[in-house]
């Protein structure tokens, strides 16, 4: 263990689920959430990061033609075994049938155990979008259904179905996904059918249940994707959606009827099936 480690502590002015999917896409190491500001912990320096997060932030003010700024803290600290204390930090949860636990934390025989390590991709069930999802899962997939989780990230909601007897495929364009995806699979003792860095649109099945935790504005641009993998009877689950896009997201998936609608914070999950012709 090196005698010193670094923190970055990142607290976006607004946009903050584009900050996070930036973050996701380009951090070597996991990351806490907390009241709208990561932090981000390494024996690496992080000014390079730091750099990078000033950068998409200008960038993005550039494109969306309004003010959009980012605090930024970095501090060198003496080495306490960090790692450790966050590990004893991050508690294990449970969500309806669900309990979701680092694989630090035992496992309870009476719950369907799920066990996720905090410093892989975004995913142990405490942010809302996964916890929505985790209980739509719950309700929604049955044994055998056939399901896709578009965007898996840590893999846990491909994880959810599969422990549910579910035939489960995975994809996500991240390659660091796909690889805790697979890991988290085995760990877990499930076993995915396919699962692949790129699009949901390189699927040519039809699903039972298409699930699909990303951000409002993918959602929009991939809607038509989405929808080409339901079977007639299946149900799309989308989540990832702010509360303020809730009214985009819908207006793109028109045709369908809002089965439920799952509200934690300011976070949306909605349950769609196709509208009887």
């Amino acid at each position: 263990m090196q005698e010193y480690y670094y923190t970055l502590v990142v607290r976006p002015s607004s946009h903050y689920e584009l900050f996070h999917d930036f973050l996701s896409d380009t951090t070597p190491v996991g990351f806490e959430e907390n009241d709208n500001t990561f932090i981000i912990r390494s024996e690496d320096e992080l000014e390079t990061i730091a750099w990078a997060i000033q950068q998409f932030a200008e960038a993005l003010q550039k494109a969306l033609g309004e003010s959009v700024d980012v605090e930024l803290e970095l501090s060198k600290d003496k080495n306490a075994d960090w790692v450790k204390s966050y590990q004893d930090a991050i508690a294990p949860i449970e969500i309806e049938q669900f309990y979701i636990h680092p694989t630090f934390h035992e496992p309870k025989a009476e719950r369907v155990n799920i066990a996720i390590d905090p410093a892989l991709a975004f995913g142990t069930g405490h942010h809302p979008t996964t916890a929505s999802c985790l209980r739509a899962i719950s309700k929604f997939v049955q044994r055998d259904d056939k399901v896709i989780d578009i965007g898996s990230g840590s893999g846990i909601l491909s994880i959810a179905s599969a422990k549910l007897h579910a035939n489960v495929d995975a994809c996500d364009t991240d390659e660091i996904s796909v690889k805790n995806t697979l890991e988290n699979a085995q760990i877990n003792s499930v076993k995915l059918n396919a699962c692949w860095e790129g699009s949901a649109a390189q699927s040519s099945e039809l699903y039972d249940v298409v699930i699909a935790n990303i951000v409002a504005d993918v959602l929009v641009f991939i809607a038509s994707d989405i929808k080409k993998l339901l079977k007639k009877e299946g149900v799309i689950i989308l989540s990832g959606i702010l509360d303020k896009y809730e009214d985009k997201v819908l207006k793109s998936y028109k045709e369908f009827d809002l089965l439920e609608r799952i509200v934690q914070d300011e976070w949306r999950t909605l349950i769609l099936n196709k509208k009887d012709s």
